[in-house]
């Protein structure tokens, strides 16, 4: 058997037990309202839609959020049935429960329950819970304890209800700190297209001579819009087939007596009332009401009626019940059914003046409310949505709510200004550039030496206009940039819960980035996950800010890593956990410092939950972190006026390594070829192809590198053999996993380690002996192992520092240790818990 409304398939025997709801009363199983976060279309193999249950042959949207795939003509169709990842003040509640999804599970997904195969590779089938990824049959999920304890990774997950964020005017993408630049159109030409797409789809269905097509509108805001539904129907066909079939396209399973057809006529573009044109004659005639003169495009309508059943969601879920159903007539005020309802409650005893009536239109980009007047006429109300749409009266639901004083708090992260100024002289600027209101807006924190503030809004439309103004303001030829960040309720984050904080740089590893960012939002709380191309590391800081004990996951290279370690040590007193471990996926080049942590030598595609696991289970170890002091003796070359001035001071951190000479010289070169086409770097194979060619390009140069510098070690000089690059390395491994060290013993030096406070000099004598060491080959020359640095360039010489590269200027190079070591995660050489 097929079923005609979803394509949902069943054999007859099995029919008594199918427990998958169709798609026409989906709306109505909805528990928690919360809208869908739809990137843009893209194509998506062996996936299946949610509403039609079709394969996803075509262009697709998909939630960023949720695991829901839907075809561009079924968005509208879709519920809001999204998993709920914060409290916005609507339906809160601390207890979760599974949330369930059909389908689109690999073919090998086995069911929790009775160990058979619940995945299909051909169909939708099978259940996933999206908070703690149990699997089961649709006969199976059934007799599932309703609660979701979030599975194994629930010391890592943040828990949704002590993320609180209001969001009325925001789009989930805003709310997601999703980059804008990956929606393509608008969500209203989305619709339009969506419905130009699926009409297309749908003609090429009926090519049945025997058969015509016809447009059918589910009411003025379709005609408004263009937004049709195709249907096939006999060309000697019943009026009642003919609604059968539109309801059917509309995934509406109502009674067809209930609902007529309206002819279009091009007066329907010029006014909102539609003529009918079905007369009481033509409606009582069992013959065909499509003869010759067939119109090409019909409007369904809802039969007025005298009195009908509605339900009445209460706005709290401790009740005991879903919902409760009332009869309604002509006389029906939204006051009367407010007074009815209430002690079918068990409210009978309040004021009535302490409750509204809410209407809630459950679309699936965005949940809509809508406070109902007292004295409006609930039928009316019904009418008036059913003439604007029909679907749309599939999706709106009414709220009993508590009136309640409630408070608006957006906090608005700003980034991009001067550093280093008062709280008084960023608000001066912040009137001056974004006109903002004092009475709501206030700066609730200040990162003076990273030019930031969150600004604490309370209005909705004042929140809205300054993050809408931000993005084209510039303040000092820089931009500013603005992020929505929820408030975290630490107080009720359980005790052992360690929630990880994610940053992903979508630009490392050949764009490998975009993909774990969605993946990680699956399997976490995508308020967790932090694009760095978006504001940065401070977001995902001061968002955590108070969260006790938490831990840090860097998706990206060493320069990422290094960005990361850097805006943690400058907010650390900020944070309440001053000192979180850091994990690392390496997606960059090198991957120097997550080959030495045991994360490999770079992503290639492994199962983004594993990798999780693998950070639940990591070894905490130490490292040791340097402050390099750039003070340059002479002036910067190309002064103006021949008046020139030394460069100021320039202080910067080294986790890896720190090379002077022709180490640095290929760094900079690489670096130049990518600043011309930086689109031909996204893989690493290319890019080690890159330095490759550079190095070839420098084999026969000489520089006696040893007569421009001299080098102090902790106070004491140290004469330098011939050589053409001097490193300091803090890891064991450079240039890509080589031992630059060596492994022999030595008398006169300790063995190195991480965090044992002391960097080790090394030096090569040109790019042979580069290629040696990174051949295995050779080591590099052992020249001193210390705490304290100083180098004397007595001319320009390049240097690079974890592989950011510049020609630095004649003058002094001092290295010291920088505050307290770091805590980093080794990832466990013992096997995964189950």
């Amino acid at each position: 058997f097929i079923f005609t409304v979803c394509n949902f398939m069943s054999h007859e025997k099995c029919l008594k037990n199918v427990k998958i709801p169709c798609s026409c009363i989906a709306p109505s199983l909805v528990r928690v309202p919360v809208a869908h976060c739809f990137g843009p279309p893209g194509h998506y193999k062996r996936k299946f839609c949610t509403v039609c249950r079709k394969s996803l042959e075509s262009p697709a949207f998909r939630c960023e959020v949720c695991e829901l795939h839907v075809h561009t003509d079924c968005i509208l169709f879709a519920c809001s049935d999204c998993r709920q990842c914060h409290q916005d003040g609507h339906l809160d509640h601390d207890i979760y429960h599974h949330h369930w999804r059909e389908g689109n599970l690999s073919s090998s997904a086995r069911c929790e329950f009775c160990k058979k195969t619940c995945g299909s590779s051909e169909v939708l089938s099978g259940m996933r819970c999206e908070w703690c990824g149990i699997l089961a049959h649709a006969a199976c999920y059934v007799i599932v304890t309703p609660e979701c304890t979030f599975g194994r990774l629930r010391n890592m997950i943040l828990p949704p209800n002590c993320v609180q964020l209001f969001s009325r005017n925001f789009s989930k993408l805003h709310c997601f700190r999703i980059s804008e630049n990956m929606q393509t159109e608008s969500d209203e030409d989305d619709d339009v297209d969506g419905s130009t797409q699926g009409s297309t789809k749908e003609i090429q269905i009926s090519t049945d001579s025997s058969k015509q097509t016809l447009k059918i509108f589910d009411g003025n805001d379709a005609v408004k819009r263009n937004q049709f539904r195709l249907i096939s129907v006999p060309r000697i066909a019943k009026n009642e087939e003919v609604v059968e079939a539109a309801l059917r396209a509309y995934y509406i399973n109502d009674d067809q007596q209930e609902y007529e057809l309206q002819t279009f006529t091009q007066q329907v573009l010029l006014s909102d009332d539609v003529i009918n044109r079905n007369d009481a004659a033509e409606d009582s005639n069992l013959g065909s009401v499509f003869r010759e003169s067939v119109p090409e495009a019909w409007i369904i309508r809802a039969k007025p009626k005298d009195e009908e059943v509605i339900r009445i969601y209460p706005a709290w879920l401790k009740v005991g019940m879903a919902y409760v159903s009332l009869r309604v007539n002509k006389d029906s005020t939204v006051q009367t059914v407010i007074k009815e309802v209430l002690p079918l409650l068990g409210r009978q005893t309040e004021c009535l003046q302490n409750f509204k009536l809410v209407e809630v239109l459950m679309g699936s980009k965005q949940v809509q409310r809508m406070v109902l007047d007292n004295q409006e006429l609930i039928l009316n109300r019904l009418k008036d949505i059913r003439k604007t749409s029909i679907r749309q009266m599939n999706q709106t639901r009414f709220y009993i709510v508590e009136n309640s004083k409630s408070t608006v708090e957006v906090n608005l992260f700003v980034g991009g200004l001067p550093p280093q100024l008062s709280p008084e002289e960023y608000t001066n600027i912040l009137k001056e550039e974004l006109a903002i209101k004092t009475n709501v807006v206030s700066v609730s924190h200040v990162y003076q030496a990273q030019g930031a503030v969150v600004l604490q809004i309370s209005c909705f439309s004042e929140a809205e206009r300054i993050y809408m103004l931000v993005k084209d303001t510039v303040v000092n030829d820089k931009p500013l940039n603005a992020v929505v960040i929820p408030a975290v309720m630490a107080s009720k984050i359980p005790r052992n819960c360690c929630p990880l904080l994610v940053f992903v740089n979508p630009k490392s590893g050949g764009l490998k980035g975009r993909d774990l960012l969605y993946s990680f939002r699956k399997l976490l709380n995508p308020h967790q996950v932090f694009e760095l191309t978006n504001g940065g590391p401070l977001p995902g800081f001061h968002t955590f800010s108070k969260v006790p004990s938490f831990r840090v996951l860097v998706c990206g290279g060493d320069g990422t890593v290094g960005w990361v370690l850097g805006a943690l040590e400058e907010i650390r007193h900020k944070l309440v956990c001053s000192e979180p471990s850091v994990a690392i996926l390496p997606l960059g080049t090198g991957n120097d410092l997550g080959r030495v942590l045991r994360w490999g030598a770079g992503y290639s595609g492994e199962d983004p939950y594993s990798i999780l696991v693998s950070v639940d289970e990591a070894d905490d170890v130490l490292m040791d972190r340097w402050t390099i002091l750039l003070d340059a003796e002479e002036p910067a070359e190309g002064a103006e006026n021949g008046i020139a001035e030394p460069e100021p001071p320039k202080i910067v951190q080294m986790n890896n390594y720190c090379g002077l000479g022709i180490d640095a010289e290929l760094s900079l070169d690489f670096h130049h070829a990518r600043e011309e086409e930086p689109g031909k770097f996204n893989s690493r194979f290319h890019n080690k192809g890159v330095y490759v060619k550079v190095g070839l390009q420098k084999i026969s140069h000489t520089r006696n590198l040893h007569k421009d510098i001299k080098l102090q070690v902790d106070q004491h000089e140290v004469e330098l053999p011939s050589i053409e690059g001097l490193i300091f390395i803090n890891i064991p491994s450079w240039g890509s996993g080589a031992d630059l060290w060596g492994s022999e013993s030595d008398n006169r030096f300790e063995k190195p380690r991480i965090d044992d406070g002391l960097l080790e000099v090394v030096g090569v004598t040109g790019v042979v002996h580069m290629g040696q060491v990174q051949g295995g080959f050779r080591s590099g020359i052992r020249i001193a192992q210390g705490s304290y640095f100083r180098v004397t360039l007595l001319k320009p010489i390049p240097v690079q520092v974890d592989g950011e590269p510049w020609i630095q200027a004649p003058g002094q190079i001092i290295i010291s240790a920088a505050g307290p070591k770091v805590h980093m995660l080794k990832k466990s050489k013992q096997k995964q818990k189950k």
